[in-house]
């Protein structure tokens, strides 16, 4: 697992930034993140696979770590951050309301899902770096790479698409499973979002149901 980790994070890193797209794993900081993430999965393995659209620029674009951001790595009481929060290098410590609706649902206890998203990169409108935009279907494409390169070292029994921007592709991609759908946090999808989750929680709590 841990070499097929390295060989995930040096892919990443290798992707160049444009006037759109921002590669948060070319600095070695954020890479660092990742893999500090990657490696407390390898240790609490949990079964659940939830990908999302793309990092945000107040998120996951700032710590390299999918549904985070720096509020959340230095105020969750969750249990993993307590494992590699200090080793976690931050140099914003900024407030994302999708990371925080997220750890909000996680608690202090629950295990961690393989959080990841569509399209790795943070996707931004030209010359407003400081913002988000969706992903294209191009970028999808190019972002399913690694959403296989994660399934392949994490062997998820159940994949979730939080919001629509995935679902298609992974149902493509991972013919044989049942991709569910959660509602994304945003826009009012709070409510949905916490109640999808419990479901998915519930089933994987049940081991002859994954």
């Amino acid at each position: 697992m841990i070499k097929a980790i390295e060989k995930l994070l040096k892919e990443l890193s290798k992707r160049e930034s444009s006037g759109t797209v921002f590669n948060p794993y070319r600095d070695p900081g954020q890479l660092n993140n990742l893999r500090e993430y990657l490696n407390y999965l390898v240790k609490h393995p949990f079964p659940v696979m939830l990908v999302g659209e793309s990092p945000g620029y107040k998120g996951c674009r700032l710590t390299g770590i999918p549904f985070t951001s720096g509020f959340v790595v230095r105020n969750s009481p969750h249990r993993m951050f307590e494992e590699i929060g200090k080793k976690i290098i931050l140099e914003k410590e900024v407030s994302e309301s999708t990371g925080t609706i997220m750890w909000k649902f996680l608690g202090k206890d629950k295990p961690v899902p393989i959080l990841w998203n569509s399209y790795p990169f943070h996707p931004f409108r030209r010359r407003k770096p400081e913002s988000n935009r969706k992903p294209t279907s191009l970028e999808v494409q190019e972002g399913i790479v690694y959403v296989k390169m994660i399934f392949e070292i994490f062997k998820p029994k159940i994949i979730c698409s939080i919001g629509r921007v995935g679902e298609g592709i992974l149902k493509e991609t991972f013919p044989g499973m049942d991709i569910r759908y959660i509602r994304h946090p945003s826009r009012g999808g709070k409510n949905e979002f916490m109640s999808g989750m419990e479901s998915v929680f519930q089933i994987s709590d049940i081991g002859s149901e994954i």
